[in-house]
């Protein structure tokens, strides 16, 4: 029996929009020690820096996952057919922070002239640790159960990290350079949102979308 998928009104639907910003001292950039790859080095020019807080030129921060949380419960939602794609490129996880749906495709690429190591420590899906050389194809896994979030790291490099979060709906959102978000296609109801951030922690807030709103939902996250 195929399953029966939530469909949304989009005559109803509302949109979620916010901000995540950053107060307090601007974290000192913390230099990388690539030295024990000297294609990683010549990547970066020689020079490269710890991004496990990225501050924004306006005060805000990126590489925040944004989600529903509660509200959701008893909908099941479609599957994308899209894969979402995860690159190995100068070294780093590109992105550093993403989301995906239960059971979507991801793909990930290897794009560096070396070897790396793709490690998710997933604590409630499949841990898993594949190789992937230079030039080999990309490597297709899925993760069948919700999960928020999931470290990954490369074995080879120590320095590079990403972080995955899994939702069973396609109603999440990772802020970029101008620390912004934006969900759409919501439908009406009462939900807790949550924003994480991975050194800086989570926080959570109750909204409610009203048909066809327009709901603010800004986010605070205080450095040292």
């Amino acid at each position: 029996m195929a399953p029966s998928y939530f469909k949304v009104d989009p005559r109803t639907a509302g949109v979620l929009t916010g901000t995540i910003r950053f107060t307090g001292r601007k974290p000192a950039r913390k230099p990388i020690d690539m030295s024990g790859d000297p294609a990683c080095v010549q990547a970066h020019s020689g020079k490269a820096y710890d991004q496990s807080v990225v501050v924004n030129p306006n005060g805000t921060l990126a590489n925040v996952f944004v989600y529903i949380k509660k509200g959701l419960e008893g909908k099941t939602f479609e599957v994308p057919t899209t894969p979402v794609a995860l690159d190995q490129r100068g070294c780093w996880f590109h992105p550093r922070v993403l989301g995906i749906q239960t059971s979507q495709t991801l793909q990930v690429t290897n794009s560096d002239p070396v070897t790396h190591n793709i490690h998710p420590l997933a604590q409630i899906n499949r841990e898993w640790n594949h190789s992937q050389g230079a030039g080999e194809p990309p490597i297709a896994r899925r993760f069948v159960k919700p999960e928020v979030m999931i470290r990954v790291k490369c074995n080879i490099h120590s320095w590079m990290r990403a972080y995955i979060g899994v939702v069973e709906h396609p109603y999440f959102a990772v802020t970029g350079a101008d620390g912004a978000f934006e969900i759409r296609n919501v439908p009406p109801g009462d939900y807790v949102v949550e924003a994480w951030q991975e050194a800086l922690g989570s926080q959570e807030q109750k909204i409610n979308v009203t048909p066809s709103g327009k709901i603010e939902a800004d986010f605070s996250f205080k450095g040292e």
